[in-house]
């Protein structure tokens, strides 16, 4: 058996514009993380949070939090198991994630198609449509704002996922990918 590991990190330098196509490798790619900014409007409310996300085949990990760390929420998405810890004991739990969410964030927001939308891709089990800077799914709108290189790539840099009812932009700052396989 054959290891490879790589870890590639880099900060903001924009290059180009978005390609799907570019994008297919990162299918393969099982571990990755995130820093940055997001803001999220709804039809009644508005809110902003910095972000950190680490993606594992077997789990997604996102903290929100507010200037200087206040108020972070722990979501965790485990198979179709969603926790939800904001800290002492107030910790909740559903095997119905988007409808979760909905009901924490009062905004519906698609975490399962979320984690392959980050990075650019569309989630493998639905079909989509391709734009001029990104591509639509499941009634959703997802713009490639700027790209940015980090190892020999390009990831998101900036990116807007949107329908009728809810708009989340997204600023990445800072990318980890860390990619192992096994030959």
């Amino acid at each position: 058996m054959f290891l490879l590991s790589a870890c590639s990190s880099v900060s903001v330098k924009p290059d180009g514009n978005y390609s799907r196509a570019a994008m297919l490798r990162l299918y393969e790619v099982g571990h990755w993380s995130f820093e940055g900014r997001l803001a999220l409007t709804g039809q009644n409310d508005s809110w902003s949070a910095n972000i950190s996300w680490e993606h594992s085949p077997e789990t997604e990990k996102i903290k929100l939090s507010g200037p200087m760390g206040q108020g972070a929420v722990v979501i965790s998405l485990t198979g179709n198991v969603v926790t939800i810890d904001r800290g002492g004991d107030d910790v909740r739990s559903s095997a119905q994630p988007e409808e979760f969410i909905n009901q924490q964030l009062g905004m519906f927001v698609p975490v399962r198609s979320l984690r392959y939308w980050v990075v650019g891709l569309p989630e493998p089990s639905l079909a989509y449509n391709d734009t001029d800077a990104g591509f639509n799914q499941a009634g959703w709108l997802n713009e490639y704002k700027q790209m940015q290189i980090v190892g020999d790539g390009a990831m998101p840099h900036k990116i807007t996922v949107m329908n009728n009812k809810v708009k989340l932009k997204l600023i990445i700052d800072h990318w980890v990918l860390n990619d192992r396989k096994t030959n």
